[in-house]
C-alpha cells in the first residue's frame, strides 16, 4: 500500500536519493551533460538511442516520452539534419509534424558511441567481482522497477536479478510446470538443469542476465537473457507460475529481456519454443518476434512441434 510521506520525517531519505544521483551521474560522466568520449549531450544521446531501435518515430512522441522541451528538442533535430544523421518525413495528417529515422550515417555514429559506452561500463564493472557485479545489477534492476513499474500489470511485482538459490527454484518449477501440463517427462528437468548449470559456469554480466519476477517475497516467474555470439542473444527458460498468469508478468520479464539484449549491443535475438506454449508465443509476436522456422520432434516422452522465433534489434 502506497502512503504519503511526511514533511519532516523523510528530509534524510531524500538527502539519500538526491547524493546517489550526484554520485551516479558523476560517476557515469555526464555531469557536465555530455557523454564521455563523445560530442554529444546526453539528451542528444537519448534521442539517438531511440531513434535507433524504433521506426518512423515522430519527432513529438520522442519529446514527450523523454521530457524534453519542444523548442530543444528541435534544437537537437535541427542539428541532427544539419550534420546528416536523420531523415525528416512530413506526416500526412499534420505537415507541421515529422517522422524522424536515421540515416546511414547517423546508425555508424550511433553504434560508435553505443560501443565507446560499451567499453566504458565494461572497464567500471571489470573492477568488481562476479558476486559484486550481481549485487550492482540487481540493485539497479530494483530501483528502476519500484520507480517505474512494468505496464500492464494488475498488481504489484517486481524484476530483480538472479541470487543464490533461484537456479533450483528455476529448475523445479520448469520441471514441475511442463509435467502436469503437458506431461513432460524427467528428461526436460535434465535440459533445465543444464541449461542453468551452464548459465552459473559461465556467466558474464556484461552481456546476460536472469530475472526472476517476485512479489512479496515469493517468486512468481523467470527469464535469461544468454550470450550466443558477439551479435546473437538468446532469449531462454521464460517461466510464469500459473497463479500469476494474467497479470503482466510474461509480458514485463520477455520486454525487460529485449529491453536489456538491445543495451548490450546484440543485433539479433532467437528463441526456440514449441507450438503448443500458445500463451508465450503471443507474448513473443506481440513484443516483434516473427516464426522463421518449425520442425517437428519427439521430446521429453512426446511428440512436439519446436518453432525457432527472431527478432531484429
Amino acid at each position: 500500500m502506497r502512503c504519503a510521506i511526511s514533511q519532516n520525517e523523510p528530509n534524510s531519505q531524500i538527502a539519500a536519493v538526491r547524493a546517489f544521483n550526484r554520485f551516479y551521474t558523476r560517476k557515469l560522466g555526464v555531469l557536465d551533460q555530455h557523454l564521455s568520449k563523445s560530442p554529444f549531450s546526453l539528451s542528444e544521446a537519448r534521442v539517438l538511442y531511440e531513434l535507433a531501435h524504433r521506426d518512423d518515430l515522430a519527432a513529438k512522441e520522442i519529446g514527450i516520452e523523454l521530457g524534453l522541451d519542444p523548442g530543444y528538442l528541435s534544437r537537437i533535430v535541427q542539428n541532427f539534419d544539419e550534420k546528416g544523421l536523420i531523415t525528416r518525413k512530413p506526416l500526412a495528417s499534420d505537415r507541421r509534424q515529422y517522422r524522424l529515422g536515421l540515416t546511414a550515417k547517423g546508425r555508424q555514429v550511433f553504434a560508435k558511441l553505443n560501443q565507446s559506452s560499451q567499453e566504458e561500463v565494461a572497464a567500471m564493472l571489470a573492477a568488481l567481482s562476479t558476486d559484486e557485479r550481481g549485487r550492482l545489477t540487481g540493485a539497479m534492476a530494483t530501483i528502476e522497477n519500484l520507480l517505474e513499474p512494468p505496464e500492464r500489470t494488475g498488481a504489484s511485482f517486481l524484476l530483480r536479478s538472479h541470487r543464490v538459490g533461484d537456479m533450483g527454484w528455476v529448475i523445479s518449477k520448469q520441471a514441475i510446470a511442463y509435467a502436469e501440463e503437458y506431461g513432460w517427462d524427467i528428461s526436460y528437468e535434465a535440459l533445465v538443469a543444464e541449461i542453468c548449470a551452464q548459465f552459473i559456469k559461465n556467466y558474464d554480466p556484461s552481456r546476460e542476465h536472469c530475472w526472476i519476477a517476485e512479489a512479496g517475497g515469493k517468486p512468481l516467474g523467470s527469464i535469461f537473457l544468454v550470450k550466443a555470439s558477439d551479435e546473437l542473444a538468446k532469449l531462454r527458460l521464460l517461466l510464469v507460475e500459473k497463479d500469476a498468469r494474467g497479470l503482466g508478468v510474461g509480458r514485463a520479464l520477455v520486454e525487460q529481456c529485449v529491453r536489456s539484449a538491445r543495451e548490450k549491443g546484440y543485433k539479433k535475438m532467437t528463441l526456440w519454443t514449441q507450438s503448443i506454449l500458445v500463451a508465450a508465443r503471443g507474448i513473443y509476436q506481440r513484443v516483434g518476434f516473427q516464426r522463421v522456422a518449425e520442425e517437428k520432434h519427439h521430446s521429453f516422452g512426446v511428440d512436439l512441434t519446436g518453432e525457432t522465433w527472431e527478432l531484429k534489434l
